[in-house]
């Protein structure tokens, strides 16, 4: 059987206004077939988890520049765990120095992004993050 498309959730946490690599990439994924949702610029964590739970993602992509990703990515995954979305892998773009890159590695995120990524490993690694089984969702 088939997998559909992943549904991928852009979010911009914070008071970040630099939103050009969140574009590009939401483009890149939207063109790679997948279904994507932007929500925008400074969005609180709550706004993301509720964001994800009303369109039913099946990845959450934040892209942070503003140096804040130690403080509003484990904001996001807390709001998330809070809604019940915990099973929702999150993956980080922006800015990152690798001592957090590792840290935010070890603390559940998914796959971290810095600048220069190719937008072809990017959604290769997309698809492969999206297609993990998920008990809860009864996918394979």
């Amino acid at each position: 059987m088939k997998k559909r498309p992943p549904k991928v959730l852009i979010a911009k946490p914070g008071l970040d206004g630099h939103d050009r690599g969140a574009k590009v990439i939401a483009r890149a994924l939207r063109d790679a077939g997948m279904e994507v949702i932007y929500t925008g610029l400074r969005q609180t964590p709550e706004m993301i988890a509720e964001s994800a739970l009303q369109e039913d993602v099946d990845v959450v992509g934040l892209s942070i520049l503003s140096g804040s990703h130690m403080t509003l990515v484990p904001a996001v995954r807390q709001a998330m765990n809070a809604s019940e979305l915990q099973d929702i892998p999150i993956v980080v773009g922006g800015i990152i120095p690798d001592k957090d890159r590792a840290d935010l590695l070890a603390g559940g995120i998914h796959a971290v992004f810095g600048p220069g990524a190719a937008t072809d490993e990017i959604i290769k690694e997309i698809y492969a993050i999206a297609h993990r089984e998920d008990p809860k969702k009864g996918q394979s």
